[in-house]
């Protein structure tokens, strides 16, 4: 529906469910969105006047979020997924295809107003690619055929309720499944262990099992628990994070889907430790066809007293989990960004200290994870710490989840106990001729065949969990081009090394992907890469560099072979720029062309 003739009852009836609570205003636009299309002047007066907050701040939170529109983006919204793994299976022939098709180019809103065709950063549909968003709709395994059908859907105005299902299927790829992903609790069976055990005694025993963070940074979990627990203040929260926005990530997606009850379980008895009232999940926008079904298992777990009140009977044990919705922005997964888009802001990360533990959400101490940390604690709990450290290795303790993609004929989902070799899962997966691996992401590290002896764990290789695979056939330059584009989209512009920087990375790239660059290039990315490593004010700057300078240290001829010069040559082509004036002209004499200065 693009129409806005039911805008104002729509709005009475949001603002109702909301308690006109300027902190729910991302929600608020989302589902305004996603009812009428995009987010009308009206509407913007509307949530101004009635949440007391300025017209300025409704159209700024809005302009932040790349799914989020304050004009008229077409009845059907399209995005083809950008991430590498789904260039390498041919999207962007795909996108061709379809902008032929509909008489449209990328960018751009057809005349009628039916359709605009785009691209986003990566739907973490790695596995099963390519991929595409239609209204926030993910549909998988895209094919020249299957292209051509939902063209002619679009142009027929087939309502996407009518669109065939199997579209719309995301398989979860188990290929190795271990104590989390063969978790079999029932739910409410490890709260009762940890309601045995008390809050005190929970976070003694998450810190005995040696459970660290599985975002990749890997801080101690019940060091962070406690640290809230004793932090000052009344009032507690719980924070989820599923924006797994990193290319080359779906893990989370898949406990979501094949063990919700055991993320839950997780998020509630860290609530009991700590002392929390309230929860929330915050869940990527790419994920959107997860929110009815985990909103359905929070019910069920209200309606067995695993949630709410007096959790199983105990008086005083009162928790309850909210969803929050993202809206394209991966710069959310960084926790501090991600609490202000809990508060309905703009995610920018805030400074820090103070941490979330003691100033998160509304201020107040805050336990923030993500899923497979929950999942993780909850059987720390369930087993014991003992046995759970007696997973893995002396630093690494548990199993860690991969999200394998790439040039493998068996992408998925690999679980192995911490200290599995980068050769054992490329021998899992059936890779063959492998010449790189891209350990965490983009933010990760590229190692090259030589290092597949490497183990995955905070000894040697810490992972978020992705896991992306090149074979022989691949061109390292271009695989770092692609990562240095998503960084450079993906700033969130808040400081201007990061902002000013990675911009600055991505006109160097492709400048030399234009034929020329020259070896001046190369070094100033290495300068480059130490001003956003000191002056970066998040993450995201501090590694925007990663990817050029892993490629380089292994595959340098990459690079070398684009090199026109080995001396400077600025970025515009001035000569190049006076060919259509030679052609107009009828000269291509020595005389019409820029004298070459000898060196």
């Amino acid at each position: 529906m693009t129409t806005t003739d039911d805008l104002p009852a729509f709005l009475d009836a949001l603002l109702a469910r909301h308690g006109n609570n300027p902190t729910n205003l991302l929600q608020m636009l989302c589902e305004t969105q996603e009812r009428h299309g995009w987010i009308a002047p009206p509407a913007i007066t509307c949530l101004a006047q009635r949440l007391g907050i300025p017209r300025a701040r409704i159209e700024g939170v809005a302009d932040f979020y790349s799914f989020l529109h304050l004009r008229p983006n077409g009845e059907y919204r399209v995005l083809f997924s950008d991430n590498i793994t789904d260039r390498m299976l041919g999207s962007q022939a795909l996108m061709e295809k379809m902008c032929q098709q509909l008489w449209l180019q990328p960018g751009k809103v057809s005349e009628d107003g039916l359709v605009s065709i785009n691209t986003t950063s990566c739907t973490g549909m790695c596995d099963q690619g390519p991929a595409m968003l239609v209204n926030g709709r993910t549909i998988t395994r895209l094919t020249h055929q299957r292209v051509q059908e939902i063209g002619s859907l679009i142009r027929n105005r087939t309502p996407l309720a009518d669109w065939p299902a199997d579209f719309f299927l995301v398989e979860d790829n188990i290929r190795r499944s271990g104590p989390l992903l063969d978790n079999t609790s029932a739910p409410g069976d490890i709260l009762r262990i940890a309601l045995a055990l008390g809050g005190e005694d929970i976070v003694e025993a998450v810190k005995n099992s040696g459970l660290r963070g599985r975002g990749g940074a890997g801080f101690p979990t019940g060091q962070k628990w406690d640290a809230c627990r004793n932090a000052p203040g009344a009032v507690r929260h719980v924070v989820c994070n599923a924006d797994e926005g990193e290319p080359g990530t779906f893990k989370d997606r898949v406990l979501l889907t094949s063990q919700a009850d055991l993320v839950f379980e997780g998020m509630t008895l860290c609530a009991l430790a700590v002392g929390a009232l309230h929860g929330f999940l915050y869940l990527r926008g790419e994920y959107r066809y997860l929110l009815e079904p985990l909103q359905a298992i929070l019910q069920r777990r209200r309606d067995n007293k695993l949630l709410g009140k007096s959790i199983l009977g105990q008086p005083g044990f009162d928790f309850d989990i909210a969803i929050h919705m993202g809206a394209g922005a991966y710069i959310c997964g960084e926790e501090s960004a991600l609490i202000e888009s809990l508060e309905g802001k703009r995610g920018v990360p805030r400074s820090r200290p103070p941490f979330p533990v003691t100033h998160g959400y509304m201020q107040q101490p805050t336990a923030l994870d993500n899923v497979e940390t929950f999942c993780s604690a909850a059987l720390a709990i369930q087993i014991g710490a003992e046995n759970f450290r007696a997973i893995g290795t002396a630093k690494s303790s548990g199993s860690k989840l991969i999200s394998v993609s790439g040039d493998c004929p068996r992408p998925g989902i690999y679980e192995y106990p911490f200290g599995v070799s980068v050769r054992e899962v490329l021998e899992d997966c059936g890779a063959a001729n492998t010449r790189a691996v891209q350990i965490s992401g983009p933010s990760g590290i590229c190692i090259a065949e030589s290092e597949f002896g490497r183990k995955l764990g905070f000894e040697d290789l810490p992972t978020a969990g992705a896991f992306m695979v090149f074979d022989d056939s691949r061109d390292l330059f271009e695989v770092a081009r692609n990562f240095v584009h998503f960084f450079a989209h993906e700033s969130c512009g808040f400081c201007t090394p990061c902002r000013v920087g990675t911009s600055m990375l991505k006109q160097t790239m492709d400048k030399i992907a234009a034929g020329h660059g020259t070896r001046h290039d190369l070094n100033e990315i290495e300068n480059l890469d130490k001003v956003l490593q000191t002056s970066s004010h998040c993450g995201l700057g501090r590694t925007a560099c990663n990817p050029v300078l892993h490629t380089l240290k292994h595959f340098r001829p990459a690079y070398e072979n684009r090199l026109k010069s080995l001396d400077f040559e600025p970025a515009f082509d001035l000569d190049g720029a006076l060919a259509r004036a030679r052609q107009m002209t009828g000269r291509d004499d020595a005389g019409a062309h820029l004298k070459q200065e000898e060196t």
